[in-house]
């Protein structure tokens, strides 16, 4: 018997499901939440929080600490009530509370504390600080007064300044939505999906990089650093950067995890194209060759292997999210360009040897590196379906030809069957975690059990607080760990990426030195605030788009809604709950809405799932089965097909999958029951 799931399912669509997970603020105006910490006589501070401010007095040296409660970002206002004569007013912030400080903000450099910002009324009025010094995050801002008189402040706000394209009421408009049983998974994702609003800026506003060297470790403490944040980095009217307090700078392998995690929450595409186009305004016309990052930072000329190509990779996922065939049409001799570059570096082995050590800040990378050549495989074969949707039969060969000598290099030179992992190079006994997941991940592998092997391989280094980088010494990189997740889920692992997102992403959410709102760029192994490619621990970004991959792939990967041709003109569902027992989410396109619900069967006996694409699609389902033999009925709801009923046979010795294609787009119902 069919269960009549679809009531309950599609009339969610009408409003924005589940919008009570949603972080970013109903308005642009934000006060602080609490008062955090008091030093000497601050008269009333408590009653510069909420809605309705009254004014607090600073008497003599004395300073607040005030907390929004989430990390937030943008412009402070103070309006001044009445004042002694010559007066001053600091204004510090920090986004851990490891780093509060009525002296100083924490670190945008490499190199010492921030200096804080003043401000000296010169009698009662709204007073702020000029827009280059804007604050791109922050969770804590201190007001410190260091004179003998008395100031009043009567209200401490800020202008929230991400996402500058939306209007305020459509902050929190979300176009897709997640849902599962497990609170601490939704939490995750809806603050992915903030964490890259914060990331979201106006290009005017993009970080000027007034120091870029790192000065002798002893100067930390001592040395107040200026930052700007004045440097147009893109055209339009908004982009993607890397992180809202720093860099504040287009980087492509940041956008590799933050665009899809992007498109099922919020779908910002016009900001994720302008961060690409900076990126091409800077190619080399002769040679093809990338920039590592977007201006200022591409004036150092550095060149990364992997960087060059998630630049194409962010082309291919623009075009397979937007459908935009002319965007794809104008960059595509641009894009052939820089593959024939990434081509030119391949030697004798069949492998690209990296000359360059720029990636994500781990350490050795070079020579026949098998986390680049996995990205290389990867890229060339999104090019080939690029070619195909374009008609281009004239780089077929040559593309296809590559990937597959890549591939048997890859597998002949580098897996260590004894570790049941591949090394990093030819020379180095290595198993890193960014090569090993991207292998997965981009299906440089030759066989399944290459799959299962990397899988547990990299659980078995778990630690309390989440996966390491061994490449990068002590680090834990959420960016690197996004990869992972897709890596176990691919692997046939997803309660193995699931336990890893609770682990990993459960901590950065819920520790008390965190925003407990948006991801951190990077940590320590044992649970430290310290990234082991900085030397300055407050220069740590604790919002930053790297950091937001399991909302890409709880949407994508665990509830199975797959995007196979531009905007989703072709699609599958192959949803894969792990321990989960109910799943619900959603997403919109160009070509419409995708959405899934698929629940278990308390006694693990059966599931049933409703499933709705665009109208005028196709696509196909791919559903797994208990260990049992069961019928499963397929019905559309409108009636256009009889039902479809496929008979499963098992010896219950293990799960499998039915696949089905070609359905059309619509609403449909699933049912399976063991028998």
């Amino acid at each position: 018997m069919i269960i009549p799931l679809f009531a309950a399912l599609f009339s969610a669509a009408l409003a924005v499901p589940y919008e009570e997970y949603i972080l970013a603020p109903g308005t642009r105006t934000l006060r602080p939440v609490s008062v955090y910490q008091v030093n000497g006589t601050v008269t009333d501070a408590e009653a510069l929080t909420g809605d309705e401010p009254n004014g607090a007095v600073f008497d003599g040296p004395s300073g607040v600490t005030f907390d929004y409660g989430k990390n937030i970002a943008g412009l402070v206002y103070l309006t001044i009530g009445e004042t002694d004569p010559d007066q001053y007013i600091s204004i510090t912030f920090s986004e851990s509370s490891l780093w509060i400080s009525g002296e100083r903000s924490d670190g945008t450099a490499d190199s010492g504390l921030d200096e804080a910002l003043w401000i000296q009324p010169s009698g009662p009025g709204v007073y702020t600080v000029p827009r280059e010094r804007e604050r791109g995050g922050f969770r804590y801002l201190s007001l410190a007064h260091n004179g003998t008189g008395s100031v009043e402040v009567k209200d401490v706000y800020i202008h929230f300044t991400p996402m500058p394209h939306y209007a305020e009421d459509q902050l929190r408009n979300y176009t897709g939505f997640f849902h599962c049983e497990d609170e601490l998974i939704n939490r995750v994702w809806y603050a992915g999906a903030y964490t890259n609003q914060m990331c979201t800026i106006d290009p005017r506003y993009g970080n000027a990089l007034p120091f870029l060297r790192i000065i002798n470790s002893d100067d930390n403490i001592t040395t107040p650093v200026p930052w700007y944040n004045n440097y147009t980095i893109t055209n339009g009217t908004s982009a993607l950067v890397d992180g809202a307090k720093r860099d504040r700078l287009v980087w492509a392998g940041d956008m590799a995890i933050a665009v899809p995690a992007i498109v099922v929450s919020y779908n910002d595409l016009i900001s994720v194209q302008n961060s690409l186009d900076s990126l091409f305004a800077l190619q080399n016309a002769s040679t093809g060759q990338l920039p590592y990052a977007g201006r200022p930072f591409s004036e150092l000329g550095i060149y990364s292997a992997t960087y060059h190509l998630y630049t194409l990779i962010g082309v291919s996922d623009f075009y397979l999210y937007s459908g935009d065939y002319d965007y794809l049409t104008s960059l595509w001799s641009d894009w052939k360009r820089a593959m024939a570059f990434s081509l030119s570096f391949i030697d004798s082995s069949g492998l690209m040897n990296v000359t360059s050590p720029a990636d994500w800040l781990r350490f050795g990378m070079g020579g026949h590196n098998i986390e680049a050549n996995s990205i290389l495989y990867y890229t060339l074969n999104a090019g080939l379906v690029l070619a195909d949707a374009l008609n281009d039969t004239t780089v077929v060969q040559n593309w296809t030809s590559a990937a597959a000598g890549i591939k048997a290099a890859a597998n002949a030179l580098l897996w260590d069957a004894d570790a049941g992992m591949y090394r990093d190079n030819e020379t180095t006994t290595l198993h890193p975690q960014d090569g090993n997941s991207w292998a997965v991940v981009s299906n440089i592998t030759d066989e399944p059990a290459k799959n299962l092997a990397i899988s547990q391989g990299l659980r078995e280094r778990w630690t309390p607080y989440g996966a390491p980088a061994i490449e990068a010494a002590d680090a834990v990189s959420p960016f690197i760990s996004g990869f992972e997740i897709q890596a176990h889920v691919r692997a046939g692992n997803a309660t193995r990426g699931l336990e890893l997102v609770r682990l990993q992403w459960g901590f950065m959410l819920d520790d008390p030195r965190m925003t407990n709102s948006t991801f951190i760029e990077g940590y320590s192994t044992t649970g430290e605030l310290h990234y082991a490619p900085y030397v300055n621990d407050p220069r740590i970004s604790h919002a930053h788009g790297w950091a937001t991959g399991p909302t890409g792939s709880l949407t994508f990967l665990v509830a199975g809604i797959q995007l196979v041709s531009a905007g989703g003109e072709t699609w599958l569902i192959a949803p894969s709950l792990g321990d989960l027992q109910h799943v619900h989410a959603g997403f919109s396109t160009s070509v419409g809405t995708f959405e899934v619900e698929a629940r278990k069967e308390a006694d693990g006996n059966g599931f049933s799932m409703s499933f709705e694409t665009p109208e005028g699609t196709e696509g196909g389902l791919s559903v797994e089965y208990p260990a049992c033999s069961g019928r499963m009925v397929l019905r559309d709801r409108e009636g256009r097909c009889e039902d479809t009923v496929v008979v499963v046979e098992s010896n219950g010795a293990q799960e499998g999958r039915i696949v089905l294609e070609g359905l059309a787009g619509g609403e449909w119902e699933v049912v399976f029951g063991c028998e």
